[in-house]
């Protein structure tokens, strides 16, 4: 039997003969005093020790699920891609992400590795964020200043957790289903799968907006840098994946029925000449009447602005008879598109037809020859009658520039642009036909769509609730807050605006009493040139009163303000002036007749007190030829 002999531990205090009575119990409460001071003192240490191990455990389990994300990412978009890229898109990343020494060749990764990778990034982030929890992150993440930082990771390595949990999956899996199913059995077999996943993605959209949400409030500028540059870099992302995925869950709940599963569907299409401006885009001149059964695309009439002579039978309130019952756009048609809110053009528009034809649509679609360019990029070139090709490159200048030089007659001219909406069209049936094509399709739509250049109305108001809340429904938005919206329509009869450039910077001012100061300065430039122009693009229609030359241009600009704004001053060009002010839907509207000779710039300056104008605001982006160039100002925030 061993005997261990009995040791005695005198925990930091010095050797020598052990006091007792009062002394002894000084000692003991001097010791004790000591000794809990010390492990205080030793407590922050070993937490901060205890940050410092999981925060860099926490950064390379956030890193590797960056890594697989990105082969996923590639791998997705390898199948919703051309085949032309896809496999030099998904080799070079592979490469580049987690050192794989497979090259371009490879391909992108098989279905199933594409479920191992969203595994393994799940697993990745749920170890993140698992590091980054307990008592010790929590306690020094609510710390004053201190804690700024450690509370930004902890969030990243929680929204990461959820983000790969929630959302991917669903979006993932779906990617080669819908795949499978158009190879197997077409697009009717591809909006029943994408039917079957609205559920599943609505709920990935939900959850991707909550995360979203959650990023932008967590600390931002705090005291270390790199992890500012991780939650920019988190809030970037999700501000991509955000909208897509609501797109995604919208589509999977309206598309099947809109393109016929249920039954066969009949829409309008427009296609809008943006040489002329007007409020959803451009001049409604060429359309189509689009049948869609089973998935499957036929356009039963092509037609131009000539056909329209009849009234569109639609009662759209008293504000918009106030603000465009003058313009008389349910018996004009080429007024018919002048305020920026989709949904009464579509309704116009449709109601035309039916006056027309006596044929009740269940829909209204909007595009224009940049829309076109971006589809032929995917299908391949028109070809037109008389031989001329329409490419991806030439669409909006072959319709919008070249087709006035060529032709003197104003029928043989509109009958040429139906031509190039035909053969445009044709070639898109051509390629819907083709399963091999959907997937570049399908990707042409989504850059259409992100470029603002497709409008989607539906008669159907279940289907239209939801359409509403995507951009592509051309909705002018009516919700509170901050907004800034710049709209132009021709009031020349010109087609100038092919020249016409715009820009608007939003700068919030000094805080007020009533909300804030506001400053919308906008300029216009007509960089027409002084001669070379057909005279049909030139002529003015508007006779005005003051003595013009060929290429001056003519412009009704109407800013939208948030919600209350109020008018405190306004200039153009310097000078003092007063814009006829207005409502749209809950928006003041202030508008000017504007005069844009040739080769020149205006500038207006507006200057408003805003009630709500924390944050950035929304912005409304009307689109030509050109876009508008924004710029909006950061201001700093009111104290309450």
């Amino acid at each position: 039997m061993t005997v261990r002999p009995r040791v005695r531990l005198r925990l930091l205090g010095r050797p020598g003969p052990a006091p007792d009575g009062r002394g002894a119990r000084r000692h003991v409460r001097r010791t004790l005093v000591r000794n809990v001071l010390l492990a205080a003192a030793a407590v922050p240490a070993a937490a901060a020790a205890w940050i410092g191990v999981t925060g860099v455990m926490a950064r390379a389990e956030l890193l590797a699920a960056q890594g697989d994300l990105n082969v996923l990412k590639d791998a997705v978009s390898a199948a919703t891609v051309p085949a032309t890229t896809a496999g030099a898109s998904a080799g070079s990343s592979v490469g580049a992400s987690a050192g794989s020494s497979e090259g371009s060749s490879a391909g992108p990764p098989a279905e199933a590795d594409q479920e191992r990778l969203a595994r393994s990034a799940a697993a990745h982030a749920a170890r993140a964020h698992e590091l980054t929890t307990g008592p010790a992150w929590y306690t020094a993440a609510h710390l004053p200043f201190v804690g700024g930082p450690l509370e930004t990771v902890r969030g990243i390595a929680r929204l990461s957790d959820r983000l790969t949990a929630d959302v991917l999956p669903p979006l993932t899996r779906a990617v080669p289903q819908l795949t499978a199913s158009a190879h197997t059995g077409g697009i009717p077999h591809v909006l029943t799968e994408l039917e079957g996943q609205a559920t599943a993605f609505t709920r990935a959209a939900r959850v991707a907006a909550e995360v979203r949400e959650a990023a932008h409030r967590l600390p931002g500028s705090t005291w270390l840098p790199p992890v500012d540059r991780a939650r920019a870099q988190l809030t970037d992302q999700l501000d991509r994946l955000a909208p897509q995925t609501g797109d995604a869950a919208v589509a999977a709940r309206v598309v099947p029925a809109m393109l016929g599963v249920h039954g066969p569907r009949r829409y309008f299409l427009a296609f809008q000449n943006t040489a002329e401006a007007r409020g959803t885009g451009g001049l409604p001149g060429a359309f189509a009447v689009l049948r869609a059964e089973r998935g499957r695309l036929t356009f039963e009439h092509f037609g131009n602005n000539t056909e329209m002579s009849g009234r569109a039978a639609v009662d759209l309130g008293a504000e918009f008879a106030a603000g465009y019952g003058n313009n008389q756009p349910a018996s004009v048609w080429a007024n018919s598109n002048m305020s920026p809110h989709f949904p009464y053009a579509a309704r116009i528009w449709t109601g035309f037809w039916h006056d027309q034809s006596g044929q009740r649509l269940d829909g209204a679609f909007a595009i224009d020859p940049g829309a076109l360019g971006l589809l032929l990029r995917a299908t391949g070139p028109a070809r037109l009658p008389d031989g001329t090709e329409l490419t991806a490159d030439n669409a909006v200048d072959v319709t919008e520039r070249i087709a006035y030089a060529k032709f003197d007659d104003v029928a043989r001219r509109k009958a040429y642009f139906v031509e190039a909406a035909r053969a445009a069209a044709g070639r898109l049936m051509t390629a819907v036909d083709d399963t091999s094509q959907i997937p570049a399709l399908l990707s042409a739509v989504r850059d259409v769509q992100r470029a603002g250049r497709l409008q989607v109305w539906s008669a159907h108001a279940s289907e239209q609730r939801l359409l509403e809340s995507r951009p592509f429904s051309g909705v002018l938005p009516d919700a509170p807050g901050p907004f800034a919206g710049l709209v132009v329509n021709n009031a020349a009869g010109t087609k100038l605006d092919y020249y016409l450039d715009r820009s608007l910077v939003w700068a919030p001012g000094a805080c007020t009493d009533t909300g804030r100061s506001v400053t919308a300065t906008m300029t216009f430039t007509n960089r027409a040139p002084a001669s070379g122009l057909p005279g049909y693009v030139t002529q003015r229609v508007d006779f005005p009163s003051y003595p013009t030359r060929p290429g001056d241009n003519r412009v009704i600009a109407t800013y939208y303000a948030g919600a209350g704004a109020r008018l405190t001053g306004a200039t153009l060009d310097g000078h003092p002036i007063h814009p006829i002010p207005g409502t749209e839907r809950g928006h003041p509207t202030y508008t000017l007749d504007l005069e844009l000779p040739r080769q020149s710039s205006r500038t207006l300056v507006l200057h408003l007190d805003e009630p709500d104008a924390e944050g950035e605001p929304r912005v409304l982006r009307q689109t030509l030829v050109t876009p508008t160039q924004v710029r909006v100002n950061r201001g700093k925030p009111c104290d309450g």
